[in-house]
């Protein structure tokens, strides 16, 4: 899909069924403002994941939207396609949802392209271009980046991309690469993380209390572990050392230096 310019773009990855930081950032006026919202997948394995996508549909075609591997997954399990889903709240995430919203789900795109004002074609995807659950790091190696860029087209400037949770910017081959961290599961420092693009690329965290929004989890959702599930995401008890060690292998590093 290719869109035609816009000036300023917001971009929420990795909400994972989230509602009150999806709230929180709604409420940003920089992103009430945005020309597009665009979803860079994961939406929906968590706690609320209809209730995170009913809030976002209500925001009509302002809202461009892309499946993650988490969502993938939610629709392959109901659709009798996977028995088990890696993530333990995967499984009641896929029940909680209605027919209607696995079909939604189905039919989501895996990339997008806007034109945005300062930055040029702008691709979204969610963990890389061609596939949504490689790895890539702030830290990932200019032959990896490489890799993963094979067949991309030469027009596209900027790659915005989700995944890992961290949020960075980083310069790779010509191309500005931003991941805007997680709105709902965030690694490394608490708050719901986002970006706003155009004419430059910023990083943005919204605070929000998330005592309180632990409380809402507690009493609006059914999942059996949702007090520890909520304690320990919101308030990011993994770090973003324990982040990079943990995913660090999956970009390959290991192989290329003989480790292992």
């Amino acid at each position: 899909m290719t869109g035609t310019g816009v000036d300023r773009v917001a971009v929420l990855s990795d909400v994972h069924g989230v509602l009150p930081a999806l709230e929180a950032v709604l409420a940003e006026p920089d992103v009430s403002a945005a020309d597009r919202i665009v979803l860079t997948g994961d939406i929906t394995a968590g706690p609320q994941p209809g209730r995170v996508i009913e809030t976002l549909r209500e925001l009509g075609s302002r809202v461009l939207w892309l499946s993650g591997n988490a969502d993938r997954e939610l629709v392959e399990y109901r659709r009798g396609l996977r028995t088990a889903i890696p993530d333990p709240i995967g499984p009641f995430a896929a029940d909680a949802l209605t027919a209607g919203q696995v079909d939604f789900l189905a039919a989501l795109p895996r990339t997008a392209t806007l034109t945005v004002r300062g930055l040029g074609r702008v691709l979204f995807c969610h963990a890389t271009p061609r596939d949504d659950e490689e790895i890539v790091l702030v830290d990932s190696s200019p032959e990896r980046w490489a890799e993963v860029f094979t067949g991309l087209d030469p027009a596209v400037t900027t790659v915005v991309c989700g995944h890992t949770h961290m949020p960075y910017t980083r310069l790779v081959h010509g191309r500005l690469v931003v991941n805007p961290g997680s709105v709902g599961m965030p690694y490394g420092r608490p708050g719901a993380h986002w970006c706003l693009l155009g004419p430059g690329a910023g990083l943005r965290v919204t605070p929000y209390d998330i005592p309180a929004a632990v409380a809402r989890l507690r009493a609006e959702s059914a999942y059996p572990d949702i007090a520890h599930w909520a304690d320990f995401y919101l308030n990011a008890r993994v770090t973003d050392t324990e982040a990079l060690a943990a995913f660090g292998p999956g970009d390959g590093r290991a192989a290329a230096t003989g480790a292992g």
